[in-house]
């Protein structure tokens, strides 16, 4: 059960789909941007290394300065979702991924590396699902395939 309430509030997991900004609980409760940005960098080496995706992200690992610009963006995506004072100015995600041939599987592997990294980072549940509730929106412009 606890697989399908995931993966149904995350049904675009990296979309933007801002919370209030003068709802600010989340952020705090994924330890602003700190703690946004720990969740952030073990989320991406979990994809890097997820056998399932890790060709999605081979280019971007190896170059640091790609790198540096994805997870960047990635923090501050998240921050805005969350509520935080942080604005998003990366690509939509339709653009971002189009071409790439992402599958519902390669989706489901990606919202697995999320919800791994947020559990490591000690997220309440309550906190997790709101986060994953408000990326949710846009799995149609993710997934193509």
């Amino acid at each position: 059960m606890r697989k399908y309430t995931v993966l149904a509030l995350l049904t675009g997991v990296l979309a933007i789909a801002p919370l209030s900004r003068a709802d600010d609980a989340l952020y705090k409760g994924l330890g602003q941007k700190k703690g946004i940005t720990a969740v952030v960098k073990d989320f991406v080496g979990r994809c890097a290394t997820d056998p399932k995706i890790k060709s999605f992200f081979a280019d971007t690992a190896k170059d640091p300065k790609r790198l540096k610009k994805f997870e960047d963006n990635l923090v501050n995506q998240i921050c805005e979702a969350s509520g935080g004072p942080c604005k998003y100015t990366g690509k939509d995600m339709k653009t971002a991924h189009a071409g790439m041939g992402i599958t519902s599987g390669d989706f489901d592997a990606l919202v697995g590396d999320l919800v791994a990294a947020l559990d490591k980072a000690g997220v309440k549940p309550a906190d997790k699902n709101a986060l994953l509730g408000a990326l949710g929106p846009m799995k149609g412009d993710i997934v193509t395939k």
